[in-house]
């Protein structure tokens, strides 16, 4: 997998101070995408066991709310196996910090409905994750105003409470 970049403080894609990461590879092409080189998969770096170990070193910081995933998109299959080590190990470590993902699949009909069936990843990957933006970012919804997300077609999902209900829930919280 390649990432894009690493922001150490970011206070723009979740609650708080948080680190992101950018993953490469996309299939989406979203209209208006604001990280179009990310959609390359060989785009940016090569991420390794020392690039992992400098994310979890970022995580440490006790101002740092927890680590949001953003692309390119998390969820493409060349992703998934290293994104599911990075979380399990931040979860391990730090247990009380969030993580958010982002994504342009549909939560229910994309990841649950069928991803979570084909790819033996998503539900561990779920486990971890705190909170999901789901949906396509669509240049015709776009919105300056809305919090943690680029248009308003997009969710923001409490992954926990949507699995165990069996339907959406949102983190009202964040609307």
């Amino acid at each position: 997998m390649n990432y894009a970049h690493i922001k150490k403080s970011d206070i723009a894609n979740g609650p708080g101070v948080r680190v992101s990461l950018f993953v490469s590879g996309c299939t989406h092409h979203c209209k208006g995408c604001f990280n179009p080189e990310t959609w390359d998969f060989d785009y940016g770096q090569f991420f390794d066991d020392d690039v992992m170990d400098m994310i979890l070193g970022y995580l440490s910081r006790e101002y740092i709310s927890g680590l949001s995933l953003l692309g390119g998109e998390p969820f493409e299959a060349e992703n998934l196996p290293i994104l599911l080590t990075l979380v399990k190990k931040a979860k391990e470590i730090y247990p009380k910090k969030t993580i958010w993902c982002y994504t342009g699949y549909d939560f229910q009909e994309d990841i649950v409905d069928v991803m979570i069936n084909e790819r033996c990843e998503v539900k561990p990957f779920l486990s971890y994750i705190d909170v999901i933006v789901d949906g396509e970012f669509v240049e015709d919804k776009k919105d300056l105003n809305l919090r943690f997300r680029g248009s308003s077609n997009q969710r923001i999902i409490d992954v926990r409470q949507s699995l165990l209900s069996g339907s959406i829930c949102l983190a009202e919280e964040f609307y």
